[in-house]
């Protein structure tokens, strides 16, 4: 996976509030999106999620990140 679709893994695990149903949707491991997740909140400098055993809500930077992605990958499916 590159920078990309580590973008696509944030945004399906958002959009489905699930890192399971995310990686059911791509085709790909938990713990390999978890580690997507966790390389890009590394990159970025900034925690993206809060994660516990029940629940997923996003950060404040979270929420600025998301929006950003979907604008990014809508253009990109243009």
């Amino acid at each position: 996976m590159g920078r990309l679709d580590e973008l696509e893994a944030f945004v399906k695990v958002v959009e489905l509030e699930s890192f399971s149903e995310a990686a059911h949707h791509l085709g790909i491991s938990k713990s390999y999106v978890s580690k997507q997740i966790s390389r890009l909140e590394d990159r970025l400098g900034a925690r993206l999620l809060n994660r516990t055993t029940r629940q997923l809500t996003l950060t404040d930077a979270g929420h600025l990140f998301f929006e950003r992605c979907v604008d990014v990958l809508g253009q990109l499916e243009e």
